[in-house]
């Protein structure tokens, strides 16, 4: 078996083996069945279920460990003496003791050691202090919370063990809040220095009474990448404007030339033109634009503009935006409210098309849908929570979603025809065309 660590004291080594390791075990247990055949009778007499057979398996298996790694510090137990030792460590009985695994902790009987003379020490168990490590513990009452386990569910997913301990609602809360904690730090501690960013999205979620405002990122790759979050609404530019001042703060530059997708909020764009400058250029999401017009008309006329939208969408710029404004002439008279809707911010609907880009990179560039998708994760982990203390714990949780759905990111659709989005951003003449009073009016 390969060695994944080995500890040596005085005596022989003990080596700890990994999950790779699992076959060679599996053949030394099928060399030496006898020792298997007392579980074999249990098994087929039904005496004890599986689960609690494992469980005294893995439990002894534990004991044996530690009582090996005992013997490493203080050499052989004699049995009737049980002060005998090695050296200036002395065995002291055992005590009673718990070890992390990967969802529980788990009791098992520990050996003491102790130093001799007067001022007597406990002496540490190599293989006990391991064990004790809780961060295995929080990882994965994180992964299975995430996995959409609720904190009062979670005694039901592990095996009911009379003596598994640590799984209680407060114990998994406490260990969540600690992981969740450190995913948010980890977040808002992001250097972006090494990130060649070309596109930042900008949307918001409302957690509860909460808003929190995120942004994620593509880089030159189309590798989406989470920015950072900030409690507040998308509409207040003050928060706007400091979660993209911490963005500057974090090393991204401030003096390049990015295409930020915004749901259409005019404080996001006051926000960017007061951090990045009034020449980025900025597409507002076109299907928060549709959702927002046919909200306003009756159900008969909604599929009908909307595939107006869309086609339009697909026309190049100057084309696409005349035929709205002739389809908000038609729908002036009769839905003033829709009309007014359409025209609102319409030259920013079309930002990637001014920009020349191709269809793939448009229909990727043209709405928040990328940050949109974490935002539903965020929203089907958040809906199982009963009850929101306060905007930190509010930030815990959308940290914690975001970053669990940033590991199934997949680069943008087009991403191989993002050159022709940077060389577009390079060029100072081809920003210059797009009027930012017109667009922000």
């Amino acid at each position: 078996m390969r060695k994944a660590n080995t500890k040596r004291k005085k005596g022989k080594a003990l080596t700890i083996v990994n999950k790779q390791d699992s076959n060679g075990l599996r053949a030394a247990l099928v060399k030496n069945g006898q020792m298997l055949l007392p579980f074999l009778d249990l098994i087929t007499q039904s005496q004890q279920a599986i689960d609690e057979l494992i469980d005294m398996a893995g439990r002894a298996t534990i004991e044996a460990l530690l009582l090996l790694s005992a013997e490493q510090v203080a050499g052989s137990k004699r049995q009737g003496h049980r002060k005998a030792g090695r050296g200036d460590v002395l065995w002291y009985g055992s005590q009673a003791g718990r070890v992390s695994l990967a969802e529980r902790k788990l009791r098992v009987a520990k050996p003491r050691l102790r130093t001799r003379g007067e001022g007597s020490k406990e002496v540490e168990i190599p293989a006990y202090t391991a064990l004790q490590d809780s961060s295995r513990l929080s990882s994965r009452i994180f992964e299975i919370l995430m996995a959409g386990v609720s904190t009062r569910k979670y005694e039901r997913v592990l095996p009911q063990m009379a003596e598994t301990v640590g799984v209680a609602k407060s114990s998994v809360s406490a260990e969540f809040v600690e992981a969740s904690a450190a995913q948010l730090k980890a977040l808002m501690e992001r250097r972006f220095e090494s990130i060649k960013l070309l596109v930042i999205y900008l949307d918001g979620i409302v957690i509860a009474s909460h808003h929190v405002l995120a942004a994620v990122g593509v880089d030159e790759s189309g590798t989406k990448h989470v920015l950072a979050i900030a409690e507040g609404a998308s509409e207040n530019q003050v928060v706007a404007t400091s979660l993209l001042e911490d963005l500057v703060s974090r090393g991204v530059d401030a003096k390049q030339s990015y295409l930020f997708v915004i749901d259409g909020s005019k404080a996001l764009r006051a926000a960017i033109n007061q951090v990045f400058g009034q020449q980025q250029p900025v597409q507002r999401c076109r299907a928060h634009k549709m959702r927002n017009v046919i909200g306003h008309l009756p159900a008969d006329l909604q599929a009908q503009v909307q595939a107006v939208m869309r086609a339009a969408y697909k026309l190049p710029s100057a084309e696409g935006i005349s035929r709205l404004k002739k389809q908000a002439e038609w729908l002036a008279k009769e839905h003033p409210t829709a009309a007014a809707s359409l025209l609102e911010g319409l030259e920013e609907t079309f930002t990637v098309n001014k920009l020349g880009l191709t269809p793939k990179l448009m229909r990727a560039l043209s709405t928040t849908n990328i940050i949109e998708n974490p935002n539903g994760t965020a929203r089907r982990s958040l809906n199982r929570v009963a009850r929101w203390r306060d905007g930190e714990m509010v930030l815990r949780w959308a940290a914690a979603t975001f970053l669990t759905a940033e590991k199934r990111f997949r680069r943008i659709a087009g991403h191989q025809e993002l050159w022709v989005l940077k060389a577009v951003l390079s060029n100072a003449s081809s920003l210059n065309k797009l009027d930012p009073k017109e667009a922000s009016a």
